[in-house]
């Protein structure tokens, strides 16, 4: 299927008036997948459909939302169709208990604001591309509809974040300080969420942005909290300015360069720590804003995910690992719209 769709992907490209056409059409569609990129996903694809639970969560070491997002995400970057694919039972289930593990009151999608965001980015990539009619066919009664659980994230966000001075968020929705990783989760969930033609607060978005960018020094490093300058070199910091620039499209003409340079000059670069959450953001930063350096960052990741995923297809043997491993490889195949440059 992967093939075929990339096929028309190319036949659309040669019918696109030439100002559309101009792009190559590898960078929107992709070009020949590496055989080994799609025999990692498929293995492990295969190991999460197995581990997830009977209610659709996964409750394999971290849990929550925003883990059980993230899985969604990796089978939905696979190409299949979401509703009547090979993985339509496990998307259809895990959307399931995302929606009906949401605060009904107050929007707020469990286990901290970084599952929020998480999850709020997978119910705005699952927006439109499940089909709703039957999300909760076999279920006992339906749940909310994806747009509404949708809202109600957003309103969450916007909720939360009036409850800090600084215009980011933290951990707890109640928080009143911030910082830049669960800042950066939080703006990819509203972005999607704006991207998949929802309501999202400007004023929201942009007093995000704009911590984002207080935080940013002139030199690419990006301060953990404290919304001031740089303060320390990271990598996985650097990644999340990135790329939350570039799909808000309100690059700073001095910091964007800056922290984009952090990375192109590091490819070789290998997180002792939070190594699977450091490939899930230089994968979209490096694609956003580098498509050469992401082609050689890519031919290397896929090498150590090649090298590393286990005999049973796992990462770790955790669900949160094996699908962050996965989507750091999801741009080969280019399908997720918040994927798109």
């Amino acid at each position: 299927m992967i093939r075929t769709l990339f096929l028309l992907a190319l036949l659309l490209a040669a019918w696109l008036p030439p100002q559309a056409a101009a792009q190559d059409p590898a960078l929107r569609f992709g070009g020949q997948i590496p055989p080994e990129v799609d025999r990692i996903y498929e293995r492990g694809l295969e190991w999460l459909a197995k581990k997830q639970a009977e209610d659709g969560a996964w409750q394999d070491g971290q849990t929550g939302s925003g883990v059980d997002g993230l899985c969604v995400m990796a089978f939905l970057a696979s190409g299949e169709d979401p509703n009547f694919g090979r993985w339509a039972r496990p998307v259809r289930l895990a959307v399931r208990h995302i929606i009906l593990s949401q605060n009904a009151e107050t929007g707020y999608l469990p286990n901290s604001m970084y599952h929020h965001g998480f999850a709020s980015l997978a119910l705005a990539e699952c927006y439109g591309a499940v089909d709703e009619t039957i999300l909760w066919q076999g279920a006992e009664k339906p749940g909310r509809s994806i747009a509404q659980a949708l809202d109600l994230a957003i309103r969450c966000a916007g909720t939360s974040q009036k409850k800090n001075r600084w215009g980011g968020w933290r951990y707890n929705p109640d928080s009143t300080d911030a910082d830049t990783s669960v800042t950066g989760a939080m703006l990819m969930g509203l972005l999607a969420a704006r991207n998949a033609g929802m309501d999202v607060p400007d004023e929201t978005v942009n007093a995000g942005l704009e911590y984002m960018r207080r935080s940013t020094g002139r030199d690419g490093s990006v301060a953990y909290s404290g919304g001031m300058g740089g303060m320390g070199e990271s990598m996985n910091r650097s990644a999340i300015a990135t790329l939350v620039a570039a799909v808000s499209k309100q690059k700073d003409e001095l910091k964007y360069p800056a922290t984009l340079k952090q990375l192109t000059s590091k490819l070789e670069h290998r997180e002792g720590n939070y190594e699977e959450y450091f490939r899930y953001y230089m994968a979209q930063a490096l694609f956003q804003g580098d498509y050469a350096s992401w082609q050689k960052w890519n031919a290397m990741t896929v090498r150590q995910l090649n090298e590393s995923q286990q005999e049973d297809g796992s990462f770790k043997g955790n669900s949160y690992s094996t699908a962050m491993s996965l989507l750091a490889l999801a741009l080969n195949y280019r399908f997720l719209p918040i994927y798109e440059r």
